[in-house]
């Protein structure tokens, strides 16, 4: 593979590492707010915040720790057959099988630039009580796609150098 290529796989491994590893902490600030939520609820009049909140949260710990738990290997797989193939039909499958991923990202991209511009220009805010405004969610729902489609392309290249015999 060209020394391009191979920087950025590095490179995107490395910047997905480094925001998993961030984004891990944010179960805390849940589940903080969470129990904020559960006190507030026996000893006062409970907080319109809290529970969009801890949606939020979780939102950006399923987006930005995915690309992350997808370099680990940790995601979900359905190991009905692919489990009892051979490491090169694995490969093999993993390299058509992310072309899927890589346009299904591409479009919920594209569906989620054009959402957080329209939340950006008109002010959107959630139809709940709170009504927060929805655009740095949203922005960072597209920050999260981008990394995951970035981590998606590097797992592609590695799945190519795999079948040409290569290591990255």
């Amino acid at each position: 593979m060209p020394k391009a290529v191979r920087l950025f796989v590095r490179y995107v491994e490395a910047v997905n590492r480094i925001v998993g590893r961030i984004t891990m902490l944010l179960i805390f600030a849940m589940m903080g707010v969470l129990l904020y939520s559960s006190i507030m609820k026996t000893v006062a009049i409970p907080p319109l915040w809290t529970l969009e909140m801890a949606q939020f949260l979780m939102v950006g710990y399923f987006l930005l720790g995915g690309p992350y738990s997808m370099q680990l290997g940790e995601h979900v797989r359905m190991d009905l057959l692919y489990g009892a193939w051979s490491d090169r039909t694995k490969t093999q499958v993993d390299v058509i099988t992310i072309l899927f991923l890589i346009f299904y990202l591409a479009l919920l991209l594209w569906g989620g630039l054009s959402s957080s511009g329209y939340a950006l220009q008109y002010g959107e805010r959630s139809y709940s009580a709170w009504r927060p405004y929805m655009a740095p969610i949203k922005i960072i729902m597209c920050i999260g796609i981008f990394m995951m489609l970035l981590q998606a392309i590097a797992m592609f290249i590695k799945d190519i150098a795999k079948l040409r015999g290569e290591e990255l």
